[in-house]
């Protein structure tokens, strides 16, 4: 019988010889020309059964209480995070939902909106759905479509996923926009989709943030870092929305 580990290893062996582009028609034309595929494709089935009765569960026991994945047979509960990382998290969220809200493109969620994807299920720091996404979600969602766009704010405990099992699936599955966000060295890493993969992105420290997934949607990289700035930003989607008048006021101070 072939063990799960080699399994993985058949799979490592190609992934040293192939682009993440051609990963997939590549291993699967390896796999399809090995004498081992039987036995392959067996063991594979049993790992994918042996998640699925655990992702049943993970469906059955999750709260809204707590913030939890499931990521390839893994029920990941997170701890909480430092105050940087809930400031980046919050100024970008007001901002990029200000501005999506005023020129009705779609919502955007932060923490909670767990998003399921073939295999795993992620709770984005941020997700962007588009006016057609946005029609599969009711007031009763539990489990949110693939976004659009995607933020992860990076720390200690889950920096490996965001930049290893996340980057590739996200770009699998036609996540459009993947942010980076790293509240220690106030940097931004934005990635765009090509075809299946991201391809190297700059770290931005200052200057603007454009992104291709929301229309019209820029920001300064210090929005995402300093009080003020944010605050100065925001207001002005408010007063170019509606002007400066009380009611405006009001909504932004909200």
């Amino acid at each position: 019988m072939v063990e799960k580990g080699d399994v993985f290893e058949a799979t490592l062996r190609f992934s040293d010889r192939v682009q993440l582009s051609g990963m997939k028609s590549s291993i699967l034309q390896a796999l399809l020309a090995s004498p081992a595929l039987p036995k392959l494709l067996e063991e594979g089935r049993k790992v994918l059964d042996r998640e699925q009765k655990l992702r049943e569960k993970f469906y059955a026991d999750i709260t809204a209480e707590h913030k939890w994945e499931f990521i390839q047979g893994e029920i990941i509960m997170h701890s909480p995070v430092l105050n940087r990382h809930l400031l980046a998290t919050k100024h970008l969220f007001s901002i990029m939902s200000a501005h999506v809200r005023v020129n009705k493109l779609g919502v955007v969620h932060a923490k909670k909106a767990m998003t399921s994807f073939p295999r795993n299920d992620y709770e984005p720091d941020i997700a962007f759905f588009g006016l057609t996404k946005e029609r599969l979600i009711g007031p009763d969602t539990l489990r949110f479509p693939i976004p659009d766009l995607i933020v992860e704010v990076l720390s200690p405990s889950t920096q490996a996923r965001d930049r290893g099992i996340k980057f590739q699936d996200y770009a699998l599955h036609g996540v459009a926009e993947y942010w980076i966000i790293d509240s220690v060295a106030e940097s931004v890493e934005i990635y765009r989709l090509a075809g299946e993969v991201y391809p190297p992105a700059e770290r931005q420290t200052e200057g603007m943030l454009c992104s291709d997934a929301i229309a019209g949607f820029e920001i300064p990289v210090r929005a995402l870092f300093d009080e003020a700035e944010n605050s100065r930003v925001l207001r002005e989607i408010w007063v170019g929305a509606w002007g400066d008048s009380v009611e405006t006021l009001a909504t932004f101070e909200e």
